[in-house]
């Protein structure tokens, strides 16, 4: 078979992202592994010069090549990492430089795709290659690349989204689902699913999966809604009702709507369904159960409403996901 050259370009600037680096890198490197020469990926870090580059966790990467060398080739695949500061009020904002902003603008003129990695996606949004196209990027950010960006149709929840020959992806070790799902586009899904075992993940997630699970989401504020969520959790194969969660708090249907929507961001369904889903994907991925056995014991109820819990949160069908994510023998 001949060998398809494939030029990855890893775009690296002081104050990097370290994980966003070296994370694409080793899942290319297991695909040229899986595939002996037909991969053909050819992995180069660039920079504005050849000196080394601190990342922002302190260590030092040094490119392959500078920016200005590399504009003469032809870039297969562009991989625009991020870059974040933390003020005293521990709250993140990305870093956008001008100048590497327009070295990304001139190199992604001469790529097949895009990509951005985590806070990348700044980057690719200041460089205009975002605008009326949808992307995502990490969940402490997606607010303010809304408000920067309103071109932009930002969803924070997604693993990674592709939108054309533009690829972003969420928060940092999402860089590997990303490589992963790049692969998968040239080479097939059973090679990035034999890369994804290499790496000792939960096989390849799917694009729509969200970059939340219920528990790191869901951040109670007060105790009675700690006591509501324990609440449900205790009661969850019942038909929860809003008038019986309002009953156990105490409040009228309105207020407990109301303190949903203030301190969990949602509704009681909406959030109700969030806790079915997620123990719907734990039972998909350690047992052999029935999709009736686990419709029934996540309070679905019946198969048609878990397949379309399933589509609306994750975008991808019980049996899709089981497939994926089992980690029990098939």
């Amino acid at each position: 078979m001949d060998t398809v050259e494939r030029l990855i370009v890893i775009v690296v600037f002081g104050g990097v992202d370290l994980l966003d680096v070296t994370g694409p890198p080793e899942v290319f490197s297991l695909a040229r592994r899986e595939t002996a020469e037909a991969a053909g990926y050819t992995v180069v870090l660039a920079a504005e010069s050849m000196d080394p580059v601190v990342t922002g966790a302190g260590v030092r990467v040094l490119p392959d090549t500078t920016f200005a060398e590399v504009s003469a080739r032809r870039i297969d695949t562009l991989v625009v990492p991020g870059s974040v500061e933390v003020d005293a009020d521990r709250r993140v904002h990305p870093l956008v430089d001008p100048a590497v902003v327009e070295r990304v603008r001139q190199l992604a003129a001469r790529s097949r795709r895009v990509t951005s990695v985590c806070v990348g996606a700044h980057i690719l949004a200041a460089a205009g290659l975002l605008d009326g196209r949808r992307a995502t990027t990490h969940w402490s950010t997606a607010q303010r690349l809304a408000a920067d960006h309103p071109a932009v149709e930002v969803d924070a929840d997604p693993i990674f989204i592709r939108e054309g020959n533009v690829w972003t992806g969420a928060g940092i070790s999402a860089c590997l689902d990303l490589s992963l799902a790049l692969i998968a586009d040239d080479l097939g899904e059973a090679v990035a699913l034999r890369v994804a075992r290499q790496l000792v993940m939960y096989l390849k997630r799917p694009s729509g999966q969200s970059q939340f699970s219920v528990p790191l989401e869901q951040v109670a504020t007060t105790r009675r809604v700690e006591q509501l969520r324990h609440y449900i959790l205790r009661h969850i194969t019942e038909p929860l009702t809003v008038a019986q969660l309002a009953g156990h708090a105490h409040v009228s249907d309105r207020q407990l709507t109301r303190i949903f929507k203030s301190e969990l961001g949602t509704t009681p369904y909406a959030y109700i369904e969030s806790v079915r889903v997620e123990r719907a994907r734990a039972r998909l991925e350690s047992t052999d159960d029935t999709l009736e056995r686990v419709a029934a014991d996540c309070g679905f109820g019946t198969v048609d409403t878990l397949v379309r819990a399933f589509r609306r949160r994750l975008d991808t069908t019980p049996t899709e996901y089981r497939r994926r994510f089992r980690t029990v023998p098939g």
